[in-house]
């Protein structure tokens, strides 16, 4: 494992899912989550946590692209978005079973679909970060 390529890696996907969530949540599925159970509040929010647990998602993301080999954007995508659906399913359904998440089954089911394309996205990113100067396979 190259520790400076998944320190930058990280940190490109700590911006990505940064970027992407806000795009996904705060502006083309917004409504949508608002009716299923999901209201952020833009001024309730706490920007130091929003940011740090973008960088540890990114961070989390480089270390398995890592680990994997994973240096191109087709195999960062495809290992994103199994991470994505399994990390989100995880979280939403114990948070739902719980009692913590108030969204609907549907909310639930969109918020893992986002998830896992988000994580895709962010992955081809990192994965294409992180392998470039690599030579390719002759």
């Amino acid at each position: 494992m190259n520790l400076q390529k998944t320190l930058l890696g990280g940190i490109v996907g700590g911006i990505v899912y940064f970027l992407l969530g806000y795009a996904v949540y705060g502006l083309l599925l917004k409504s949508f989550f608002e009716t299923n159970g999901m209201v952020v509040d833009m001024e309730k929010m706490v920007w130091w946590a929003m940011i740090a647990g973008n960088l540890a998602g990114g961070f989390l993301l480089a270390y398995i692209l890592s680990k994997s080999n994973a240096s191109t954007a087709a195999k960062g995508a495809g290992i994103g978005i199994v991470v994505g659906l399994l990390t989100s399913l995880s979280f939403d359904l114990i948070m739902f079973g719980t009692g913590q998440n108030p969204m609907t089954t549907t909310g639930i089911c969109a918020d893992v679909a986002a998830s896992a394309v988000m994580t895709a996205i962010a992955g081809a990113i990192v994965a294409a970060v992180m392998g470039m100067g690599k030579k390719a396979a002759a």
